[in-house]
């Protein structure tokens, strides 16, 4: 039987067959170069393809968006039927795309509620407080962002998707207790795959390092960016990759414990090259402003030829040798927001530079070369999955059955004066440790008084962090909390209750 066959179930060794052959392929069905992208695909030998639909803001009808959506699978299914199609269901929402879809019946029906013949009230999605707002954060624990998100779902599924990644994961889920909503929605999703989907089972993924609950995973396997520290002794705006967090375990929604999911590494986007800072911060900052002024497929994408080679072969080989359960999802199709302002071009492509595909960055020998050699050969030299194990391991909250984070980091500007390097939401030295109770806690010694910043990141990550700046998880290095130290040689002690988001601060002179 084919490696890649599944129907119904899809055991572990079947899931990891297809994160094995991954790539991004963001809004491929918008692709001007499909039939070359599609060459590219079978010769690379690319099973799964990422993000190949899904909307952040829409620019086109609903309808039309899912028409393309089914015509660009039903074209990539004519090549290999064997191939996964992943969507995305975002956690970011805008009223002109929501408030001009009508609610099918079928939606209403599936909630148990009464048909109305109405649009999405894009209001009743947002945190309350948000309301009237043009966009937003759509907050799940609301029925209407469940329907949302239903809708959608069930739409790429009739048009033959058979993944979702679920976006920034712990944001959206801010208020949902228990992860009770996003659980169900989810499950809502795979009971309509069961009879629905192409091969009666679809899958799930988020930026995440765990969702557990009563000891079972909500996802399939887990997703992140990738990490870097910045090399300020290399010529050019070199850096290397850092190994973080490992994938939490669980029962698998395969029914089966697992002491490490399956975990999907990748070069993100957010908005391309950061040019303010790029003319106005000096080297040694702008080195640690994002990577190198920029997001991570656009500094990919601003590297020359070889060096994007070298890059490619480097992340290949430190993800079979940092993480063992983890898989790298290489960049087949990838905004690069406002890269174009370098490169001229709106997207980054791995195909070969040809009269087909003008615009590509000549890449897919090495990725052919890369995904077809395999993992194997450089597993076996891997470092143990135990050297990625923290404090509070397979500990549930006792209320909700949440599963805790192994690693809490505390990062801010205050970390260079306690040995760390700032803002390293990764750092051993300011890793809070476990006290039980769902708390963690860390105690420092800060010698000199000023202002500073600190947040709490969680899993060693910037996707989900909190501060006493706001009662709800927040991305990226923005949005800290203040330590005011009043005096020279002030302790610290720093508390973090993770199923409330409070942070306790104390400080003796």
């Amino acid at each position: 039987m084919n490696e890649g066959y599944f129907d119904g179930s899809m055991p572990r060794k079947t899931l990891e067959y297809y994160l094995a052959h991954a790539a991004t392929a963001q809004s491929i069905y918008l692709s001007d170069t499909l039939d070359d992208d599609i060459r590219v695909i079978l010769k690379t030998g690319i099973k799964f393809l990422g993000r190949a639909s899904g909307i952040w803001k829409g620019e086109m009808p609903d309808s039309e968006h899912f028409e393309r959506s089914r015509l660009a699978a039903q074209k990539i299914h004519a090549a290999d039927s064997e191939i996964i199609l992943q969507a995305c269901i975002f956690e970011y929402i805008y009223r002109e795309d929501v408030a001009l879809v009508k609610i099918p019946a079928r939606v209403f029906e599936a909630f148990s509620l009464p048909a109305e013949d109405r649009c999405f009230d894009f209001d009743k999605c947002l945190f309350p407080e948000n309301a009237g707002a043009r966009c937003g954060m759509p907050d799940i624990s609301r029925v209407e962002t469940q329907m949302w998100f239903y809708y959608r779902g069930i739409r790429y599924i009739d048009c033959g998707y058979e993944a979702f990644h679920m976006g920034q994961i712990h944001l959206y889920t801010a208020r949902d207790r228990g992860y009770r909503a996003i659980s169900k929605v989810i499950e809502m999703l795979r009971e309509y795959g069961r009879i629905h989907a192409r091969r009666h089972k679809v899958i799930f993924d988020a930026h995440s390092h765990s969702l557990v609950v009563n000891g079972k995973s909500v996802l399939d396997y887990n997703a992140m960016p990738l990490t870097r520290y910045p090399l300020l002794d290399r010529e050019g705006e070199k850096l290397v990759l850092v190994r973080e967090g490992k994938s939490g375990g669980g029962i698998s929604p395969e029914g089966v414990y697992e002491k490490a999911l399956p975990f999907l590494y990748e070069y993100d986007n957010w908005g391309g090259r950061d040019l303010k800072a790029r003319q106005s911060l000096p080297y040694e900052k702008l080195a640690w402003e994002q990577w190198w002024g920029g997001d991570q497929i656009s500094w990919f994408a601003s590297q020359d030829g070889e060096s994007r080679n070298s890059f490619l072969e480097y992340t290949f080989k430190w993800t079979a040798i940092n993480n063992p359960d983890a898989y790298f999802l290489f960049p087949l199709r990838r905004t690069l927001g406002n890269g174009d302002v370098f490169c001229k071009y709106p997207d980054y492509k791995l195909n070969n530079k040809s009269k087909s595909c003008p615009d590509g960055f000549s890449q897919e020998d090495i990725a052919a070369k890369l995904l077809k050699g395999g993992y194997e050969k450089y597993r076996k030299y891997a470092n143990p999955s135990d050297i990625l194990d923290y404090g509070a391991k397979d500990t549930d909250d006792a209320e909700t059955g949440v599963r805790y984070p192994e690693k809490v980091v505390l990062y801010g500007s205050f970390q260079p004066f306690v040995g760390a390097t700032e803002n390293d939401s990764n750092s051993e030295i300011t890793r809070m440790y476990y006290i039980g109770g769902g708390k963690y806690a860390l105690s420092f010694i800060m010698p000199y008084k000023g202002e500073y910043d600190f947040a709490v990141s969680t899993w060693g990550t910037l996707s989900a962090c909190v501060s006493t700046k706001s009662p709800y998880a927040f991305s990226g290095s923005g949005g800290k909390g203040r330590l005011s130290i009043k005096k020279d040689n002030t302790i610290v002690r720093i508390t973090f209750e993770y199923m409330t988001n409070k942070i306790q601060t104390e400080t003796v002179d």
